[in-house]
């Protein structure tokens, strides 16, 4: 049953705090807000488009939320870095980071936390 295969997947972010979730998204990661009904927040993001709603959970998985693919991460993380974000490190099994990066397999990554916590990844491959 594929009735699902054709239908565009929304990535849906939580956020504690709407005013400080759209600055970061907007100021901080430089997208562009499409939406904004009072409830929730629509940004859009290389022909993709994901929401953000209020929610007093925010920031509580731990794990990534939503990955960027980028052609270059290197210059990615020096803008964003330039805009006040911090990469996280991490050492454990199968996963360490040098300098906020993570290399496997043809794949480099690196994982941040948006202003509600919440984990964000850039990734980049050997095309996009």
């Amino acid at each position: 049953m594929d009735m699902l295969g054709d239908a565009p997947l929304v990535a849906i972010i939580p956020a504690a705090d709407m005013a400080r979730a759209k600055s970061f998204y907007t100021d901080t990661l430089g997208l562009k807000l499409s939406d904004d009904s009072g409830q929730d927040l629509t940004f859009e993001c290389g022909g993709t488009e994901f929401g953000i709603y209020e929610t007093p959970s925010a920031g509580q998985a731990a794990h990534t939320l939503a990955s960027f693919k980028v052609d270059d991460l290197d210059a990615a993380m020096t803008a964003l870095r330039g805009r006040g974000v911090t990469f996280e490190e991490y050492d454990m099994p199968g996963l360490k980071t040098v300098n906020g990066v993570a290399e496997a397999e043809g794949m480099r990554a690196a994982w941040f936390k948006d202003s509600e916590g919440n984990i964000l990844c850039l990734n980049e491959r050997g095309g996009r």
